[in-house]
């Protein structure tokens, strides 16, 4: 495929799950030769997340009006926020053409990248078009992109020097520069309020277990909990790249949102994952699925059922060495699966020479 420009769109709901995905995604089209321009309506967490940038990608305040130079050859709308309509302002198009043929009715391709799941309705609408047919955009077409764990779905992101980044980390040399001895377990914390913190901590502190609390949320539910607390590093905001190695130094990984699942996913190490609470709980039936397509064993349910409050009265299981490897077992295979099935930029990229 030539190089193309592609027009990104992101708006900042969840924190920083939002611009880590397309600040990933971005990158890697990057990386891979394409221009992107990431058009954004708070960057701010870039300053950390981000700060060298990458040459290829620009950042660009939410657009109020089309570009002088045009627009791109792909437009990206970041879980359904919406390109904005000035874009297919200067588009024609013949009333009589075929809906379902973006390229021609001389429209950008228009994807919508979805959010991230592992129930099954992800499979039967990934790749489904959705014709436009009232306001500016009348007779463009947007496709569903649906990110997943199958390989009838987007699959996932995974730049392509992630395995070598990975293989030439120092571990140990990682470990000793953050204060945690040989045998000593290693836990990161990047949650919002889980209602058994309390006694997860009580459970590190018995066993000596050094935390490595994220600012913000983590740090201010870890320090709302007086007692029974482990030794703990409080961490700054880091780089994508640092916190890839804080999931990579750590025995076990509680974390939140997409962004830092998928990326959980390829430290390979146990995880803990506090999904994005919605008031209808549909986030019950989101975790279930993931638990299933994970093949969690019981133990590792019973943590995550615990930490998310799915059921009130669970409690958390004993953490040991035992429930450790365990569970370090069953993500390293869920990995392995993964890594079989094509990454979800080499898919997309097969999606849009497909389609243009």
């Amino acid at each position: 495929m030539p190089p193309l420009l592609w027009d990104v769109f992101c708006r900042v709901i969840d924190n920083f799950g939002d611009v880590g995905v397309c600040w990933r995604l971005s990158a890697d089209l990057a990386a891979r030769g394409h221009q992107v321009r990431l058009w954004i309506d708070d960057a701010s967490a870039l300053a950390w997340m981000a700060p060298q940038g990458v040459s290829g990608v620009q950042v660009l305040p939410w657009p109020d009006a089309a570009p002088a130079t045009g627009v791109g050859q792909v437009l990206v709308e970041a879980f359904g926020c919406g390109a904005p309509d000035i874009f297919f302002a200067t588009k024609t198009i013949a009333s009589d053409a075929d809906t379902t043929s973006p390229a021609s009715k001389n429209y950008p391709l228009l994807i919508n990248l979805e959010y991230l799941s592992a129930e099954s309705y992800v499979e039967r609408c990934h790749r489904l078009p959705s014709p436009i047919s009232t306001g500016p955009c009348q007779g463009a077409v947007r496709w569903f992109f649906y990110p997943g764990f199958t390989p009838a779905t987007g699959g996932l992101l995974r730049e392509s020097n992630l395995a070598a980044r990975l293989q030439q980390f120092d571990r140990a040399g990682w470990r000793t520069r953050h204060g945690i001895g040989a045998q000593q377990w290693a836990v990161s914390l990047f949650c919002y309020e889980p209602p058994v913190l309390p006694a997860f901590l009580q459970q590190l502190q018995s066993v000596g277990a050094q935390l490595l609390v994220t600012p913000g949320r983590a740090a201010a539910a870890v320090q709302a909990c007086a007692n029974h607390q482990p030794p703990i590093t409080w961490l700054q905001p880091c780089t994508q790249h640092a916190f890839d190695e804080l999931l990579w130094g750590c025995d076990l990984n509680c974390v939140r949102g997409e962004d830092s699942l998928v990326r959980a996913l390829w430290a390979g190490q146990p995880l803990l994952w506090h999904i994005y609470p919605q008031e209808d709980n549909a986030h019950h039936a989101k975790l279930q699925a993931f638990l299933d397509w994970l093949q969690a064993p019981p133990s590792l349910r019973q943590l995550h059922c615990a930490w998310n409050g799915i059921e009130p009265t669970q409690t958390l299981p004993h953490l040991d060495a035992h429930a450790l490897q365990q569970w370090r077992e069953c993500i390293q295979a869920a990995r392995q699966r993964l890594l079989a099935q094509r990454d979800l930029l080499t898919q997309l990229l097969g999606f849009v020479a497909e389609k243009s």
